[in-house]
């Protein structure tokens, strides 16, 4: 194909998306933007994957049957959301097995905000509430994404992190009602996650240099800073709400703008956490990758069992 018939298609694809239509597996899409959609999803799989680890810690410490059965059910959600990324990583051609061994040997990303470490109960809450409702600020605008199996995937996910939100600001809300230990516990977790929440939407639009291609062929909807201030303007009266504070002596409404003044976010520990210094960065690499290896069986045991049924299905294929 010719540079010439390559640049016409390009522009055939990016006349298709900007339409509002849906790419599919087997339609035609320039490398770059199956590229760029690989290291997304993937990231995004990643991300379900390890978040799971520092929730895991705290099942059989839940305060009650109650706390520990959502819980419970909040972990075994992220496992499956990781399943739908994954899956649909797959139908851009990406080598499932590949995107597990990047993850494992540390050469891929996920979020940094799970390289925190989670020392209290009220952590859990502050991961449902912040974490889960940065992630929803994210992903509710992946449910318009040009890419057909990422946006339907998208949408089953965004719903469980919205009972994932509300179970967290549940438990915030509990812990500021209760006693003054237990609402000191609660503005704890807050002051802890505040930052690295909202370092979960990236770098600022201005040190982002995909998110302008990505928002052209509406992979994107909406630029970091936008989802960013979003999350602040949703986030400042919840907190109000439950009479804790935030973290931030610059936070203030600014009436001209309509929206809330913030202070510096400290980019040099979301670059540091991202090269893999962060409190807990080795330590989740650690746990994924004993893991994997302790579940090797399991893997090994259904290969072998889909191999006896496929097996079985052609010789009754062949009898009949």
């Amino acid at each position: 194909m010719s540079k010439e018939e390559i640049l016409n298609m390009e522009a055939r694809f990016e006349r298709y998306v900007a339409e509002e239509n849906k790419v599919e597996p087997k339609d035609w899409m320039p490398e770059k933007y199956r590229k760029t959609l690989i290291r997304q999803i993937s990231q995004h799989a990643h991300s379900e994957v390890v978040g799971m680890l520092p929730e895991a810690n705290w099942i059989s410490r839940a305060p009650s049957l109650r706390r520990k059965v959502a819980l419970l059910a909040k972990v075994q959600d992220e496992a499956g959301h990781g399943l739908y990324l994954y899956s649909a990583a797959e139908t851009l051609g990406a080598d499932r097995q590949q995107l597990v061994e990047d993850l494992l040997s540390g050469k891929a990303k996920y979020s940094s905000i799970f390289n925190y470490p989670t020392p209290t109960w009220a952590d859990m809450g502050a991961i449902g509430w912040l974490v889960d409702g940065a992630a929803i600020a994210n992903q509710v605008m992946l449910c318009r994404t040009s890419y057909g199996p990422y946006a339907r995937a998208m949408v089953k996910i965004c719903k469980e992190e919205s009972f994932h939100q509300r179970q967290g600001y549940e438990i915030m809300m509990a812990l500021a009602a209760g006693t003054p230990a237990q609402k000191k516990m609660a503005q704890d977790a807050l002051n802890r996650w505040w930052w690295p929440s909202l370092m979960m939407f990236g770098p600022t639009d201005d040190h982002s240099p995909n998110s302008a291609q990505s928002m052209k062929w509406r992979i994107k909807r909406k630029s970091n800073d936008e989802l960013r201030q979003e999350f602040i303007d949703k986030t400042v009266p919840q907190a109000e709400f439950i009479g804790l504070s935030i973290p931030d002596p610059d936070l203030k409404w600014n009436a001209e703008r309509g929206h809330y003044d913030f202070g510096e976010i400290n980019w040099d520990e979301f670059y540091n956490v991202i090269a893999g210094n962060g409190k807990c960065n080795r330590e989740r690499l650690a746990a994924r990758n004993k893991a994997h290896d302790e579940g090797k069986w399991v893997r090994e045991a259904a290969n072998a069992y889909a191999e006896k049924q496929r097996v079985r299905q052609q010789k009754q294929t062949s009898a009949a």
